[in-house]
């Protein structure tokens, strides 16, 4: 039976010379698979407050937060993730991951975005977000 627990979460798509950043989770059950970058939100914050905040904890930079590109629900076997998902832009810092959360972390170019092994809420945000990049072209 599954799990009814709603964890709400944050992520952040930030983009540099037409590649996208992604880092691979380095614990749990999806342990080696690829994420946008982002976490929880605590009570009481807003979804922006949240993605600066958990930005700069593990990936010491600081970013601002930009247009809103998705909300996306996706039933896991013990609980149900409710994730938005903002543009970013660095404004100071290099993306460095804070090791035992993030073991690697690189840009991908737009074009290989859909050959990465993505967490599987993240697989949906990294297939809108490959369309929308392509309509730009």
């Amino acid at each position: 039976m599954p799990n009814n627990k709603t964890i709400r979460v944050v992520a952040a798509i930030i983009m540099q010379n037409n590649k996208v950043f992604a880092a691979k989770r380095d614990y749990g059950e999806l342990k080696g698979y690829w994420e946008f970058p982002g976490g929880k939100i605590k009570n009481g914050e807003s979804p922006r407050e949240a993605l600066k905040r958990e930005i700069e904890e593990e990936l010491h930079t600081k970013i601002e937060v930009g247009e809103f590109f998705m909300n996306e629900q996706y039933d896991y076997p013990t609980f149900h993730l409710d994730m938005d998902v903002f543009f970013c832009e660095v404004l100071e810092g290099t993306l460095n991951p804070e090791k035992g959360i993030h073991g690697d972390s690189e840009f991908i170019d737009k074009a290989f975005l859909l050959n990465e092994k993505w967490c599987p809420a993240d697989m949906e945000i990294a297939t809108k977000l490959y369309d929308r990049l392509q309509n730009r072209s």
